[in-house]
């Protein structure tokens, strides 16, 4: 079987089998809406992959969770399609077809996929989704071709769309904010835990603007522009979507410290043992209690300790009351413009599910 036969066959057992694993953990309204929109799109991903260079394609395909290496077909998690759903219920919102948004939706889909390849290497990070991530299963090299490859790939498949001029430069303006959110969030791991240079937090929410929520808007907005919308109403679901990606990376920074180990796959603790900047670190950092909780983090000999102490100093609760507010400001973006309302109420289903977890 060549490689992108294995990918095509691969994603489409794949959207099946997901989905009946992600069930019970996602809820009944986000698992339908999740698997509904990963159906219509999973053959149109798993074909513009199949175009790829076979071996890029293999590298492509193992990403998604398709294929082992070599090409054997695999059946593991390769996410639960946020960004493409997005991309769906973008072009819907805007009183058009759901397929409508799919080329977007690829499109955003291979671009996560290539940031990922390109983080891991960045961060030394050996593992993805349980198993070893794409630089380690085949190389530094490779994987960064495979990501330039996915990168590529994403920009032709909306230049081939009507309107793609639009497309194509609503992508870009996301992509310079991503690796504008890289950059900072690098160099936030050089910075010191305390005084004039230490991070602060209305830095990291611009970090976490960038590095998350600028594709997250982009995706809802990409499905809105293929499908005909108002600029207005495109540049209304970026801004909802920047707010939820801000508002979905501090719910996983409290994750990342106080989160149950059988929900999120990392150890309690995780982000402390690795001396992240998180919000709640940062919060805690600038209480009366920042300069015991920086030696704490400096030796990262306690995590435990460390966490109990961001905890009294208020990071936690200050953390969920930000993740609040930004969700608070997706609904007042959602609200500002006309959109179908059951596109609408299937978007503010979907925000639910990625804001509103055990934290």
């Amino acid at each position: 079987m060549t490689v992108s036969s294995t990918a095509v066959e691969a994603a489409r057992q794949d959207a099946v089998t997901h989905d009946e694993r992600q069930h019970d953990a996602v809820g009944p309204d986000a698992h339908r809406i999740l698997h509904r929109c990963r159906t219509l799109v999973r053959p149109a991903l798993a074909e513009a992959v199949g175009r790829l260079h076979p071996w890029v394609g293999e590298m492509a395909a193992y990403s998604f969770g398709w294929c082992e290496v070599g090409g054997a077909p695999a059946v593991t998690s390769g996410g639960k399609g946020v960004r493409q759903t997005l991309a769906v219920l973008g072009a819907e919102a805007a009183g058009a077809s759901g397929r409508d948004g799919v080329a977007a939706a690829v499109a955003v889909e291979l671009v996560h996929a290539f940031s990922l390849l390109h983080d891991d290497i960045m961060d030394g990070d050996a593992d993805r989704r349980r198993r070893p991530a794409v630089w380690k299963a085949y190389g530094t090299g490779p994987a960064v071709l495979a990501g330039d490859a996915l990168f590529a790939l994403a920009v032709e498949t909306l230049a081939e769309q009507p309107g793609g001029a639009a497309a194509v430069r609503t992508l870009c303006v996301a992509l310079g904010d991503l690796v504008r959110g890289q950059a900072d969030d690098l160099l936030f791991a050089d910075r010191p835990w305390t005084g004039p240079e230490r991070v602060r937090p209305d830095e990291y929410r611009a970090m976490a603007e960038h590095k998350t929520g600028s594709l997250l808007g982009c995706a809802a907005a990409l499905g809105a522009v293929l499908g005909g919308a108002a600029p207005e109403t495109a540049a209304a679901l970026d801004r909802a979507g920047r707010h939820l990606g801000i508002a979905f990376q501090i719910v996983d920074d409290v994750l990342g410290i106080w989160g149950d180990p059988r929900v999120t796959g990392k150890p309690v603790h995780g982000d402390l043992r690795e001396r992240k900047k998180t919000l709640p670190v940062l919060v805690a950092l600038g209480s009366p209690q920042g300069g015991r909780l920086a030696a704490l983090l400096e030796t990262g000999d306690d995590p435990g300790a460390a966490a109990e102490l961001i905890e009294r100093a208020g990071g936690r609760a200050a953390a969920v009351t930000e993740a609040r507010r930004h969700v608070a400001a997706v609904e007042t973006a959602l609200a500002g413009v006309p959109l179908e309302a059951t596109a609408r109420g299937e978007l503010r289903s979907l925000l639910g599910f990625l804001v509103r977890r055990d934290v």
